[in-house]
């Protein structure tokens, strides 16, 4: 069995120039399977209130969700490590309430590290979630949770003054603890700048090649959230067609009678059941 990924692993990792694999998961069998795959991250993401929850951002997403969720994927989780995202409005409003919440995360649902999203807007943030005890993961360019703020889900960084502020983001996290940062929709060559410029690993969703990793949501992975397709994602297989079928054969045999056959049914005596169709049936 592959031993339990660490963040001096991690910080390794990058030292050799070997890529680092992470994936959402959101319950206990499909992180019983990415455990399997030897994927080296887990991120308990709020992208759930989307692909999971059938929201249309990850804003509504609750702590107590996100803490259920964290559990869940523990309880499948044997190697992996494992991150919780810090949801929205649970570390903005003070560092105080930061550290409470991220302790919950921690406490309650088992993960190994949290993930929030800013960068030098929650520094302190970040500082006084490390002090605490608790390792943290950043996440910069495109962040979901201020996709409002934002305009819309768009590529950030693209002319040079936006690209500074998500350099110095990065900056700005790893000087307060982070030990990675997620890039999302930047870039590549502002993704490479990054990934050169700071000692923690960089992970890449939609940030090109150069990055020290790369993620996806597993169900952009799968092929089984059709909602919307961005263009950084990659399916490796359309599961949403393969599962539509196997259900479609369910519904027809099951109205033709053809399922349950005798390989999926129970069978006795048959003089006991000869006794019990006398007493009850009359035959």
């Amino acid at each position: 069995m592959r031993k339990k990924v660490t963040i001096p692993e991690l910080l390794e990792k990058k030292r050799k120039g070997e890529k680092i694999v992470m994936i959402t998961s959101y319950d206990y069998p499909m992180t019983q399977i990415v455990n399997e795959a030897e994927i080296d991250i887990i991120l308990v993401g709020d992208s759930l209130a989307m692909v999971v929850q059938g929201r249309e951002s990850t804003v509504p997403v609750t702590m107590e969700e996100m803490i259920y969720h964290c559990k869940c994927v523990m309880r499948g989780n044997t190697s992996a490590f494992v991150v919780g995202d810090m949801p929205f409005l649970s570390y903005e409003v003070s560092p105080e309430e930061a550290v409470r919440n991220a302790g919950r995360i921690m406490k309650e649902g088992g993960v190994d590290a949290v993930k929030l999203e800013g960068g030098v807007r929650v520094a302190d943030r970040v500082e006084a979630i490390v002090k605490a005890g608790i390792p943290v993961m950043g996440h910069i360019g495109l962040t979901p949770q201020s996709v409002s703020l934002l305009g819309g889900f768009r590529v950030q960084g693209k002319d040079i003054d936006s690209a500074k502020r998500i350099i110095e983001d990065a900056i700005a996290l790893e000087q307060a603890g982070v030990f990675a940062i997620v890039l999302e929709c930047v870039p590549s060559g502002v993704a490479e700048i990054i990934t050169k410029k700071v000692s923690v690993p960089t992970i890449g969703i939609g940030a090109g090649p150069h990055c020290d990793g790369q993620v996806l949501v597993l169900h952009d992975l799968l092929g089984l959230f059709k909602r919307f397709r961005p263009k950084f994602v990659k399916s490796y297989i359309d599961l949403y067609e393969v599962i539509l079928k196997a259900l479609t054969e369910y519904r027809e045999e099951v109205k033709s009678g053809v399922f349950p056959s005798a390989e999926h049914s129970f069978s006795m005596n048959e003089e006991v059941l000869k006794a019990l169709k006398e007493e009850y049936l009359g035959s």
